[in-house]
């Protein structure tokens, strides 16, 4: 007794002198303008107290088409099914528009065909539209929303939104995952491009805008009419915080900036009526955003009455303590509502079942997921419309990439440039000159489109995929030579007649997500032959205007001293004549389009200067957010430092070995008695001849500074990818590792005496038995027997084609 009442007495003593416990930080209370509906809400009821359990669990997941097949829909009733990056019909990338539309077809014919034990519920289908409907050849591919960002024109951003959801209706998808509204803080974040500012106001104006683009003005008769799709805001909630701009890492930021920041969209997309949230990948100081109830329950369902319905990312359930790709009740019991679980769906739908069974997840919170499903469903009218192709808008493909879309999209592209430079008003030019076009960048629209544009890289395409889009190249050959002047496309900047002047297109090669992380804001740091050909024309005596393409502000001190005129124009899409429009004057000598385009993102004067954000403490970029040039601007830009960031010592940009260089503190050395030289591939000694005398087991092997977490490369469906020629073909086995790990390669080596890439997917190593969170050695060559091969490049990207596999 008397411990009893000891115990007591401390218990009360100890609750006086603890310090009370830090209240949570509450978001917006607002509420969405889509007007109550009882008959809805009726319905919803109706339906759910018909389902089954199974039925139930099966509408919270979400496969991809890639694993799971219309058979598998009618079996397990899923609610969702998702095109993701990299999935399209029948695994073919460049399916026409008919086929997508066939393919929305089968799949929504499976879920009506299944054995439903009250009313039949029909599937959603989603895909990442997130600058057009660019996952489809034919379709209008806009700016990137870095772009965007540049313009300050909600209204225009309205418009894009209304012609993706045209678009989409098209080839009847019903779900866009879009837009992202993240706040970018650290531009060497892969996913920079994604954002329209580093800074939220751009955000709070334009995430409803698009909302109202692409579901239409909520409380009219617009909404989720046909030709409307549903909208996504993403990814909820910090992901353009993260520590070092590392995708997927964790945003140390305070609860109030993640609020004030980070959520800065999210009411007004909330209020305009935005019927799905995406939750994002990353963490808020430790703690995985698929398993944080305070936010995803409390401050978005509960401070901001949000009764749409939650979406994960890529496996992201995955991520959190205690879970696996298969199993993670605690998603769910943290409010997510439906799991994205593209390849792990089965294991997923069974192991849900069974904890709901168990109560471990509550059957309270099951239905409420399932309730938010079905309330999104009936919004979007998925239940009065019927099949894909009998919609209003379904199968008129003359509106992909029509005239009018087009011009929404050239628009775009006009708002966007920034004009950074214009020394002695070179800008506008006469289109009566003389003028030579080079660069990598003129005749290539996936440069100029970026990622998520028909691959999830952007890669592996060629402007023949852009049936109605245009180059910038052929935007400027088209006013050139309708003004009567002359214009010569030469991508190397060789001329014979000395040019009136030069426009040079060159700048950052497709990427997505991860692969896009840095570990500078250098441009190009392996690679300096752009340049090297600003500098060439200069050194000719050739005026140069710069085109830069980027998905994010970059140190180009170098390029911009190079260049007479330096105009900014992100990831303008597929409308290329959008930058001639601007560049040139009318034949009359008039301007034609002023440049109209102002930054989003401080541009850095320094490589290691970041994150660089307008506010911060010190704040002090080359170029200011808001600086855009005008041409009636007579500012002359001085020469700047061209001192060089320092090399990152730890392969984070992903560049292992590039133009005979490794990371500091790196090394790659022959041993057992092989030979090394270096010889000459695009400059002096950038590649590595490596013989094998054949004399017993000999490696050539690359090792890192310090162990290397490749854990999220890997996750990300990276490859190893290794630029060689074989000079002499192996004798014996020739394997390539991963420290110890190793992997067969010697089919691959049969061609002698041209140049090929070679890429093994990081799974394969892993799935080898490989840690891939600690890897020291992150490539080796070798074999037994007698071979000459040269290498020139050893890197970690996105690879995709008939060489993606695990061994030859």
């Amino acid at each position: 007794m008397r411990v009893t009442r000891f115990a007591a007495c401390a218990a009360v003593l100890l609750a006086a002198v603890a310090p009370a416990a830090t209240p949570r930080l509450h978001w917006p209370s607002v509420h969405s303008q889509v007007p109550a509906d009882p008959a809805l809400e009726a319905r919803v009821n109706r339906i759910l107290a018909g389902m089954s359990l199974d039925e139930k669990v099966g509408q919270v997941i979400q496969a991809d088409i890639s694993s799971a097949t219309p058979d598998d829909i009618r079996k397990y009733k899923l609610g969702s099914i998702l095109a993701g990056g990299n999935s399209s019909p029948g695994g073919n990338e460049e399916a026409r528009p008919s086929d997508w539309l066939a393919l929305v077809d089968r799949y929504w014919d499976a879920g009506m065909s299944a054995d439903w034990h009250g009313e039949k519920i029909p599937l959603m289908f989603g895909i990442d539209a997130v600058h057009g409907h660019a996952n489809v050849v034919g379709a209008t591919v806009f700016p990137h929303n870095i772009g965007l960002g540049a313009t300050r024109d909600p209204a225009l951003i309205k418009q894009i939104g209304a012609v993706t959801a045209e678009e989409m209706a098209v080839t009847g998808v019903d779900w866009d995952f879009s837009p992202t509204i993240a706040v970018p803080r650290d531009d060497r974040w892969g996913r920079t491009y994604e954002g329209y500012s580093e800074d939220p106001s751009v955000q709070r104006l334009y995430a409803p805008a698009m909302v109202e683009g692409l579901q239409g003005k909520a409380g009219t008769k617009e909404f989720l009419a046909p030709g409307k799709v549903i909208a996504t805001v993403k990814h909820f909630v910090g992901d353009g915080g993260t520590a070092g701009g590392k995708d997927q890492g964790d945003n140390p930021s305070s609860d109030r900036a993640i609020r004030d920041v980070h959520g800065a969209g999210y009411p007004p997309a909330i209020q305009a009526g935005v019927q799905s949230v995406m939750a994002s990948y990353s963490s808020i100081r430790g703690e995985k955003m698929h398993g944080n109830r305070s936010l995803l329950t409390d401050a978005l369902k509960g401070d901001m009455h949000f009764d749409g319905l939650v979406v994960g990312d890529w496996n992201g359930h995955g991520q959190v303590p205690g879970c696996s790709t298969t199993s993670c009740p605690a998603s769910l019991n943290a409010g997510l509502d439906m799991f994205m679980a593209p390849d792990s769906w089965k294991g997923l739908y069974d192991n849900t079942l069974k904890q709901v069974q168990s109560g471990e997840i509550p059957m309270a919170r099951l239905d409420d997921a399932v309730r938010r499903v079905l309330r999104v469903k009936l919004r979007a009218g998925l239940f009065r419309e019927g099949r894909p192709s009998s919609r209003p808008f379904g199968g008129k493909f003359d509106r992909l990439g029509s005239p009018d879309h087009r011009a929404v999209a050239r628009q775009g592209v006009r708002e966007s440039l920034v004009l950074l430079k214009n020394n002695g008003n070179l800008l506008p030019l006469k289109p009566q000159l003389n003028l030579l076009v080079a660069g990598d960048g003129a005749d290539n629209i996936p440069k100029q489109a970026g990622g998520w544009t028909i691959t999830w890289q952007g890669t592996d395409i060629d402007n023949s995929d852009f049936p109605h889009g245009e180059s910038i190249w052929s935007g400027i050959r088209r006013d050139v030579e309708a003004a009567g002047g002359h214009a010569t496309l030469s991508a190397d900047g060789s001329f014979t007649a000395k040019p009136d002047a030069a426009i040079v297109v060159f700048g950052e090669n497709p990427y997505a997500e991860m692969v896009g992380d840095r570990p500078t804001l250098e441009y190009s740091p392996a690679d300096k032959k752009d340049l090297e050909l600003l500098r060439k024309l200069r050194a000719a005596g050739v005026p140069v205007v710069s085109v830069f393409l980027s998905g994010r502000p970059l140190w180009v001190n170098p390029e911009l001293n190079a260049s007479d005129a330096f105009v900014a124009a992100f990831l303008p899409g597929s409308e290329g004549g959008g930058v001639a429009d601007v560049l040139f004057r009318k034949a009359n000598g008039a301007i034609n389009h002023d440049f109209h385009g102002r930054l989003s993102f401080s541009w850095p004067k320094r490589g290691d200067q970041g994150p660089l954000n307008v506010g911060d403490k010190g704040y002090d970029p080359l170029f200011r957010f808001g600086f855009g040039l005008r041409y009636a601007d007579k500012r002359e830009l001085g020469h700047l430092s061209e001192i060089r960031p320092p090399r990152s010592s730890t392969g984070a940009d992903g560049l292992y070995f590039a133009r005979g260089a490794t990371p500091p503190g790196w090394s790659l050395a022959p041993s057992g008695g092989a030979s090394v030289r270096s010889i000459d591939r695009h400059g002096q000694e950038d590649t590595r001849l490596v013989t094998f005398t054949g004399d017993g087991e000999q490696a050539f092997t690359l090792t890192a500074a310090q162990p290397l977490d490749l854990s999220r490369e890997t996750n990300g469906q990276l490859s190893l990818l290794v630029d060689y020629r074989v000079d002499q073909k192996p004798a014996a086995p020739v394997y390539i590792g991963l420290d110890q790990t190793r992997l067969r390669v010697s089919g691959a080596l049969a061609a002698t005496g041209h140049w090929q890439t070679l890429a093994l997917p990081l799974g394969c190593f892993a799935h080898a038995g490989a840690d891939m969170t600690k890897i020291s050695r992150p490539f080796s060559i070798g074999t037994a027997g007698k071979m000459q091969i040269a290498i020139s490049d050893i890197r970690i990207a996105s690879a995709t084609g008939p060489q993606d596999k695990c061994a030859w």
